[in-house]
Protein backbone atom coordinates (compact mmCIF):
# COMPACT_ATOMS: atom_id res chain seq x y z
CA UNK A 1 0.00 0.00 0.00
CA UNK A 2 1.12 3.38 -0.97
CA UNK A 3 0.00 6.36 0.81
CA UNK A 4 -1.09 8.36 -2.63
CA UNK A 5 -3.15 4.74 -3.67
CA UNK A 6 -7.26 5.92 -4.46
CA UNK A 7 -7.54 1.91 -4.53
CA UNK A 8 -11.12 1.50 -2.29
CA UNK A 9 -8.86 -1.20 -0.02
CA UNK A 10 -6.24 1.26 0.53
CA UNK A 11 -8.27 4.51 1.67
CA UNK A 12 -10.26 2.35 3.63
CA UNK A 13 -6.86 0.95 5.35
CA UNK A 14 -5.62 4.69 5.65
CA UNK A 15 -9.00 5.34 7.32
CA UNK A 16 -7.99 2.55 10.19
CA UNK A 17 -4.42 3.51 10.61
CA UNK A 18 -5.64 7.25 11.24
CA UNK A 19 -7.87 6.25 13.53
CA UNK A 20 -5.32 3.60 15.40
CA UNK A 21 -3.24 6.49 15.98
CA UNK A 22 -5.78 8.69 17.15
CA UNK A 23 -4.67 11.45 14.24
CA UNK A 24 -8.10 12.75 13.20
CA UNK A 25 -6.36 15.35 10.30
CA UNK A 26 -5.16 12.25 8.61
CA UNK A 27 -8.90 10.37 8.95
CA UNK A 28 -10.58 13.60 7.62
CA UNK A 29 -8.35 13.36 4.44
CA UNK A 30 -9.79 9.79 3.97
CA UNK A 31 -13.34 11.14 3.87
CA UNK A 32 -15.05 13.34 1.05
CA UNK A 33 -16.10 16.64 1.71
CA UNK A 34 -19.74 15.30 1.13
CA UNK A 35 -19.25 12.07 3.24
CA UNK A 36 -22.39 10.18 5.03
CA UNK A 37 -21.09 8.45 7.79
CA UNK A 38 -24.49 6.05 9.53
CA UNK A 39 -23.74 4.68 12.96
CA UNK A 40 -26.61 2.04 13.53
CA UNK A 41 -29.61 2.63 15.29
CA UNK A 42 -29.09 1.71 18.99
CA UNK A 43 -25.76 2.22 18.99
CA UNK A 44 -25.27 5.30 21.66
CA UNK A 45 -24.03 7.70 18.69
CA UNK A 46 -26.52 6.63 16.32
CA UNK A 47 -27.41 8.46 13.59
CA UNK A 48 -25.48 10.70 10.10
CA UNK A 49 -22.88 12.15 10.16
CA UNK A 50 -21.72 14.31 7.04
CA UNK A 51 -18.80 16.33 6.31
CA UNK A 52 -15.24 15.34 7.45
CA UNK A 53 -15.27 17.56 10.88
CA UNK A 54 -18.79 16.55 11.61
CA UNK A 55 -17.77 12.62 11.30
CA UNK A 56 -15.09 13.42 13.88
CA UNK A 57 -16.21 16.13 16.27
CA UNK A 58 -19.61 13.38 16.56
CA UNK A 59 -18.16 10.27 16.35
CA UNK A 60 -14.65 9.98 16.77
CA UNK A 61 -13.95 12.91 19.75
CA UNK A 62 -17.50 11.46 21.46
CA UNK A 63 -16.07 7.78 21.46
CA UNK A 64 -12.70 9.05 22.90
CA UNK A 65 -14.92 11.32 26.17
CA UNK A 66 -16.79 7.69 27.16
CA UNK A 67 -14.22 5.34 26.25
CA UNK A 68 -10.51 4.58 27.28
CA UNK A 69 -8.43 3.28 24.17
CA UNK A 70 -11.37 2.92 21.76
CA UNK A 71 -10.27 0.89 19.25
CA UNK A 72 -11.95 -0.63 15.79
CA UNK A 73 -9.47 -3.47 14.60
CA UNK A 74 -9.81 -4.24 11.38
CA UNK A 75 -9.65 -8.02 10.77
CA UNK A 76 -10.62 -8.88 7.14
CA UNK A 77 -11.37 -7.01 3.56
CA UNK A 78 -14.07 -8.13 1.60
CA UNK A 79 -13.93 -5.53 -1.68
CA UNK A 80 -16.46 -4.95 -5.10
CA UNK A 81 -15.13 -2.18 -6.68
CA UNK A 82 -16.30 0.63 -4.63
CA UNK A 83 -18.03 -1.25 -2.17
CA UNK A 84 -15.25 -2.48 0.82
CA UNK A 85 -16.80 -4.33 3.54
CA UNK A 86 -14.37 -4.74 6.80
CA UNK A 87 -15.14 -7.91 9.53
CA UNK A 88 -13.74 -6.14 12.88
CA UNK A 89 -13.40 -5.97 16.36
CA UNK A 90 -14.31 -2.74 18.82
CA UNK A 91 -12.30 -3.10 22.33
CA UNK A 92 -12.66 -0.35 24.59
CA UNK A 93 -13.23 -0.02 28.64
CA UNK A 94 -16.17 2.76 29.22
CA UNK A 95 -15.13 5.46 31.52
CA UNK A 96 -18.32 6.05 33.64
CA UNK A 97 -18.78 1.81 34.04
CA UNK A 98 -14.81 0.44 33.69
CA UNK A 99 -17.06 -2.64 32.04
CA UNK A 100 -14.80 -4.00 29.00
CA UNK A 101 -15.78 -3.73 25.81
CA UNK A 102 -14.97 -6.85 22.72
CA UNK A 103 -17.54 -6.34 20.14
CA UNK A 104 -17.80 -7.72 16.49
CA UNK A 105 -18.96 -5.43 14.15
CA UNK A 106 -19.15 -4.75 10.58
CA UNK A 107 -18.04 -1.94 8.07
CA UNK A 108 -19.30 -1.03 4.72
CA UNK A 109 -17.41 1.95 2.96
CA UNK A 110 -18.02 3.38 -0.51
CA UNK A 111 -14.98 4.56 -1.40
CA UNK A 112 -15.08 7.05 -5.04
CA UNK A 113 -12.33 9.23 -6.36
CA UNK A 114 -9.71 8.09 -3.51
CA UNK A 115 -12.22 9.12 -0.94
CA UNK A 116 -14.53 7.98 1.34
CA UNK A 117 -17.97 8.98 0.33
CA UNK A 118 -20.38 6.18 2.82
CA UNK A 119 -19.79 4.48 5.50
CA UNK A 120 -22.36 2.07 7.60
CA UNK A 121 -22.09 0.18 10.59
CA UNK A 122 -23.43 -3.12 12.01
CA UNK A 123 -22.67 -3.53 15.40
CA UNK A 124 -24.34 -5.68 18.26
CA UNK A 125 -25.35 -2.76 20.10
CA UNK A 126 -26.76 -4.57 22.84
CA UNK A 127 -22.78 -5.76 24.02
CA UNK A 128 -21.78 -1.88 23.58
CA UNK A 129 -24.88 -0.44 25.52
CA UNK A 130 -24.08 -3.57 28.43
CA UNK A 131 -20.70 -2.27 28.44
CA UNK A 132 -22.34 0.88 29.34
CA UNK A 133 -24.90 0.43 32.30
CA UNK A 134 -23.82 -0.18 36.07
Amino acid sequence: MTETSTAPTDVVRRQYLASAARDLNALRATLAPDVEWTEMAGFPLAGTYRTPSGVTSNVMEKLAEEWDDWAAHDDTYVADGENVVVLARYTAVNKATGKPLAVRVAHHFVVRGGLIVRFEQFVDTAKVREAMQS
